[in-house]
Parts: C-alpha cells; sequence; structure tokens
C-alpha cells in the first residue's frame, strides 16, 4: 500500500496529480471573421435599379417610334389610296372611254375604296389613342388586328394593280390619250399604297412578334 506520505512528497516535489487534465486557453483564439454581405447588397442595388429604369425607358422609346412611324406609313397609305380611287372614279369620258367598262379597273376602284375606309380608321384610332394616351382595344387584340389588316389589304392592293396592269398597257399601245393616262395614274397611286401598307404590315409584325403583352 502506498503511504500518504510519499503521495504528499511528490506533490510537493511538483508532479501533477494524476487526475488533472490540459486546459485550453480559449481566451487566445481569435473568433472566425464574420462575412457582412450587407455591404455589396448595397453597393449592388442601385446599379440594378438604374439599369432596370434605363431598360424600361429605351423599350418606351422603341414603342413610341415604332408607333409614329406606323401612323406615318398608315397616312401615306390613306392620301394614296384615295387618290387612286378618286382619280378611277372620274375617269369617264364617253363610249369605250369608261372605267366601268372594265373588270380590271372596276376592281382596282374596289379596292382602293376599301383600302381608304380601313387607313382611315386605323390613322383615326391611332391619333385618338396618341392624343387621349389610351387604347380602343387590348394590347393583344390591337396588335393582331393591326398585322391582319395591313397584310391583307397590302395582299389585295397588289393584287388589284397586278390585274390592271396588262390592260392599260394593251390600251397605250393603240392609242395614249387622257383616259389611259388617268389609268396609269390610279393604278400608280395603289402601288403606293401598295408600299405603305407593306411596310406597315413588316412594323407591325415586327412588334407582335418581339412583345408578350402579358
Amino acid at each position: 500500500m502506498s503511504n500518504p506520505e510519499d503521495s504528499a512528497t511528490k506533490q510537493k516535489n511538483g508532479a501533477p496529480p494524476p487526475s488533472a487534465l490540459p486546459t485550453v486557453n480559449v481566451e487566445r483564439q481569435s473568433p472566425p471573421p464574420s462575412a457582412d454581405p450587407t455591404p455589396d447588397v448595397e453597393m449592388q442595388a442601385p446599379a440594378a435599379t438604374s439599369s432596370g429604369v434605363s431598360e424600361i425607358l429605351s423599350r418606351w422609346g422603341r414603342e413610341d417610334l415604332l408607333k409614329r412611324r406606323v401612323l406615318a406609313l398608315r397616312g401615306f397609305g390613306l392620301v394614296f389610296s384615295l387618290l387612286a380611287f378618286l382619280i378611277m372614279a372620274c375617269n369617264r369620258h364617253g363610249d369605250w372611254k369608261n372605267f366601268d367598262n372594265y373588270e380590271e379597273f372596276r376592281y382596282v376602284l374596289a379596292i382602293a375604296i376599301l383600302s381608304t375606309f380601313y387607313t382611315g380608321a386605323q390613322v383615326f384610332r391611332q391619333i385618338h389613342e396618341v392624343s387621349t394616351a389610351r387604347s380602343m382595344f387590348p394590347p393583344r387584340k390591337s396588335a393582331i388586328i393591326d398585322f391582319i389588316g395591313d397584310q391583307i389589304l397590302a395582299y389585295l392592293l397588289i393584287s388589284a394593280s397586278s390585274s390592271a396592269i396588262p390592260m392599260i398597257n394593251r390600251m397605250r399601245e393603240g392609242s395614249d390619250n387622257i383616259f389611259t393616262d388617268s389609268l396609269a395614274a390610279s393604278i400608280t397611286m395603289s402601288l403606293f399604297a401598295f408600299l405603305s401598307l407593306a411596310l406597315s404590315a413588316a412594323i407591325t409584325g415586327y412588334k407582335f412578334s418581339t412583345q408578350s403583352y402579358i
């Protein structure tokens, strides 16, 4: 058996007791650096906001420019269609010099009248929307009407002009007079109206394909 006096003597000589455990100096350990993302978020937020606002303003600018171009093209289409209608309707000089005697020229007149009403209605609608800042139809329905209407009228105008050109060429080979000149002028106005509506259809088709209208 061990003597209690021997144990006390060993403790006095510097030997640690058997139950003593090593201690860790917690105070000297430095805590891990804390990541604070707040400054980065605050720096990125104004940049993202300004970028979004500039993108929206740019898109509105493009849409407004396209609307003005479509309005101008339809205005030209209205003027050319009205001229084609009036020139053809007034081309009556008796006997065979009457446009009503030829089916091709009646077709040109009918399409010119239809184009005049269509472009007139579209110009009135667009001017009303620009002046009141309110749309008469929902955006998606308006885009469909614009695209389909311009396509159909452009096709009808080129179809009427193409059917009348061979007839006017044969007539001018025999005799060139005021009657044939008026026919040629009316057909030329129809071709100009076709070009105006064809360009308008290209713009409305681009708008319809690039916007979601949600």
